[in-house]
């Protein structure tokens, strides 16, 4: 048998787009798919991600498992430059970054048994029952577990390099996963393993970051964000409440009770965050520009935003990823079923099913060659959002992607102009659904003169009835219809 090449460490580029790619296709479609139907369309997007990025051409999937409630997902990948280099790549729970923070169940700690350390560790409840997922659930093609499928991979493999790599919680699971695959006992020599984390929050107590750190040293490397609120659970999320720097958005009290509720969740456990983290974007240079006013929607965007995975791949200078598909408009709005519409948006391709809320189109939509979509409304009642799926993902529900059946047009402001100024000044609304009759109110200010012109709305700022600079939402009601909040609706008193 021919040597091994000396193995060269894995990048954090390399690492992080692992990681990445383990967000595809993470959420079922809204009318719903079995877990095999998921897995196999996962199993399809992941492999179309390999080989779409430069980074992972040397690279192969070799397993994937599913937890049965979807909560948790894991893959192996191989590199095939001849270095012996195999990638353990956990995904989490994908929610909002406040849902997986209120989640992960960090007031009650227990005993991380897994780990191989000789004295008692801790960790949190919530990233324990992560774990205990991870490493019991099996593959549906050969039914075989993570120890199993990786001790099939590496025999007869000399010197293996195993990396256990994630990102958010599928980091803060990566770590355990990383010293329970070290203290297995495996049939060929025993593999060198490094863990390889990026926004992580962290799992465990003192005893839990010393023993991780004696265990992996240098081979263990996290990158965080410093502007990024995940990897401060649980040691320091007050930190965030002092965030952001100019331009902002700055934390609004509701924003500063938020995330004091959310640290108090530890109760009276001291989490500790394992080893030197490599910080990022310590100038805020990377930023949403558009997510910059004193408001809770621009604050929570921001924080998304830092977390996501595309920030982190910008960070680290890799290419970003190709992402689920994002709905634009869906023209008509309104109508009943059997309705022909026209779905825009972008990343659509010729595999896309469509759901009207939880009801699946009964004939397959039509890619056409502008890019759009054509589908035929299925039975159904209410304002629904219309998703479109692919192997990569599902669209999120956005304002412009509601169908309402039998109407009128859903209500929806797209931007003011200016969005900020005094009292008595004119602001411009763009938007959809606008009509005679409709009332704009500022915050709960009802403006004093509204003038409406189909797709846009002249309107007077009322005063705002604070003495200080407020920013608040402009909303829309007419027909019935009270428009969806959002940044692109904000406007700020100056005075």
């Amino acid at each position: 048998m021919a040597a091994a090449q000396q193995a060269t460490p894995i990048t954090p580029q390399v690492a992080m787009t692992l990681a990445a790619i383990a967000a595809t296709g993470a959420t079922p479609r809204p009318s719903g798919e079995t877990l095999q139907a998921q897995t196999e369309r996962i199993k399809l997007g992941i492999s179309r991600q390999f080989s779409n990025s430069p980074l992972t051409k040397n690279w192969t999937p070799t397993w994937l498992a599913l937890s049965p409630d979807n909560a948790n997902m894991a893959y192996i990948a191989k590199n095939n430059d001849g270095s012996n280099q195999f990638a353990v790549v956990v995904r989490g729970t994908i929610a909002s970054v406040t849902d997986i923070l209120e989640d992960l169940d960090v007031g009650t700690v227990v005993p991380f048994t897994a780990s191989g350390s000789t004295s008692p560790i801790s960790v949190s409840k919530g990233a324990m029952d992560a774990f205990t997922q991870v490493v019991d659930m099996r593959s549906l093609s050969a039914s075989s577990n993570l120890v199993q499928a990786l001790a099939g991979l590496l025999t007869g493999i000399p010197q293996p390099t195993v990396y256990v790599i994630g990102h958010s919680l599928g980091g803060c699971i990566a770590n355990m996963v990383a010293l329970y695959l070290k203290a297995q006992t495996w049939q060929q020599s025993q593999p060198q393993f490094g863990v390889v984390t990026f926004a992580a929050p962290t799992a465990g107590l003192q005893s839990f970051a010393d023993y991780l750190t004696s265990q992996f040293g240098s081979m263990n490397q996290r990158y965080v964000n410093a502007y990024d609120v995940v990897p401060l659970a649980w040691a320091d999320l007050p930190t965030a409440e002092s965030w952001y720097p100019d331009p902002g958005p700055a934390a609004t009290l509701e924003v500063k009770v938020l995330l004091g509720s959310i640290a108090a969740l530890r109760g009276n456990n001291v989490y500790v965050q394992p080893g030197t983290a490599v910080s990022k974007n310590t100038d805020y240079m990377v930023r949403d520009d558009n997510l910059v006013k004193a408001s809770v929607e621009d604050f929570l965007g921001q924080v998304a935003f830092q977390h996501a995975n595309s920030t982190y791949l910008r960070l680290l200078d890799a290419p970003v990823l190709s992402g689920p598909p994002v709905v634009t408009g869906v023209i008509p709005s309104f109508g009943a079923s059997g309705t022909q519409v026209t779905i825009k948006g972008r990343d659509f391709s010729k595999d896309c099913n469509v759901d009207f809320g939880p009801v699946p189109c009964q004939k397959p939509p039509t890619f056409n060659p502008d890019g759009t979509i054509t589908a035929e409304v299925p039975d159904g009642t209410g304002i629904v959002n219309v998703y479109v799926t692919n192997p990569l993902g599902t669209s999120p529900a956005v304002p412009l992607g509601q169908f309402a059946y039998g109407g009128p047009e859903p209500v929806v402001v797209t931007g003011i102009t200016p969005d900020r100024g005094k009292a008595n000044d004119s602001v411009t609304i763009s938007g959809a659904g606008f009509a005679k009759g409709a009332s704009v109110y500022f915050g709960k200010n009802a403006s004093p003169s509204v003038q409406v012109d189909s797709d846009k709305i002249v309107a007077k700022a009322p005063p705002s009835g604070k003495a200080t600079s407020t920013t608040v939402d402009i909303t829309v009601t007419v027909n019935g219809y009270s428009s969806p909040t959002s940044p692109a609706d904000e406007f700020t008193y100056t005075g």
